[in-house]
C-alpha cells in the first residue's frame, strides 16, 4: 500500500515542508511572508486528518502508512519549530524539549514494539492535547501579526507554545510512567 491516496497524502505533506521553510526566503514583505507561510502550515497540517480519515474510510490502511504519518508529523513540526527559532519566535529551550519529546517517545515506541509491549505507549488524549496546542501555536507564531486587526497572533502562540511544552513533558512523563513496568519486566 505504498502508493494509496492516503499515503500520497502524507508524502504530500513532507514534500511541502521545504515550501513552508522556503516562504521566508522569498523577497515578498513580512506580512505576506508570514500569511503564506501560516496559510500553508494549516493546509498541510489538514492532510493528517484527511489521509488518516481516508485510510480507515477507503480501508487503505497499512504498516507502512502508520509508519510514514507520524514521521510525517515530526518532520512538519521540527523545520517549523526551527524556522520560528530562527525567526526569535521561539526559544531554543522550547524547540529542545518539543523536539527532543518526539524523539525520546519514538524511540521509546521502537523499543516498546520489538519487546511486544507497544500498548503501553498507544497514543493517549494528553499527546493529542498536546499536538493541537503545538499546531495552534505554530499557526499563531507563523503568522506573527493582528488577525483581523485584533487579535494578537505572537502573545497568543507564545502562551499556546508554553502550554504545548507543559503538556509535552506532561505526556512523555505518562508514556514513560505507563512503560515502566514493560521495561522493568524486560530489564530483568
Amino acid at each position: 500500500m505504498f502508493l494509496t491516496l492516503p499515503t500520497l497524502l502524507t508524502w504530500a505533506r513532507i514534500v511541502a515542508i521545504p515550501l513552508i521553510v522556503g516562504v521566508f526566503y522569498l523577497p515578498w514583505p513580512n506580512a505576506e511572508v508570514n500569511l503564506t507561510a501560516s496559510l500553508l502550515f494549516i493546509v498541510v497540517a489538514l492532510t493528517d486528518w484527511l489521509d488518516g480519515w481516508l485510510a480507515r474510510r477507503l480501508n487503505q490502511t497499512s504498516s507502512f502508512g502508520a509508519f510514514l504519518d507520524p514521521v510525517a508529523d515530526k518532520f512538519l513540526v521540527s523545520a517549523s519549530l526551527l524556522v520560528l527559532l530562527e525567526l526569535g519566535r521561539v526559544t531554543a529551550l522550547i524547540a529542545l524539549i518539543i523536539i527532543g519529546r518526539e524523539i525520546a517517545i519514538s524511540a521509546l515506541r521502537e523499543w516498546m514494539a520489538q519487546i511486544g509491549a507497544s500498548r503501553s505507549v498507544a497514543v493517549h488524549m494528553l499527546g493529542k492535547l498536546k499536538t493541537a496546542a503545538q499546531m495552534a501555536a505554530i499557526v499563531l507564531l507563523l503568522f506573527d501579526g493582528k488577525l483581523f486587526g485584533v487579535i494578537d497572533c505572537h502573545l497568543w502562540g507564545t502562551w499556546l507554545i508554553y502550554v504545548a511544552c507543559a503538556l509535552t513533558i506532561w505526556s512523555m512523563a505518562y508514556y514513560l510512567q505507563k512503560s515502566l513496568p514493560d521495561i522493568r519486566a524486560k530489564a530483568r
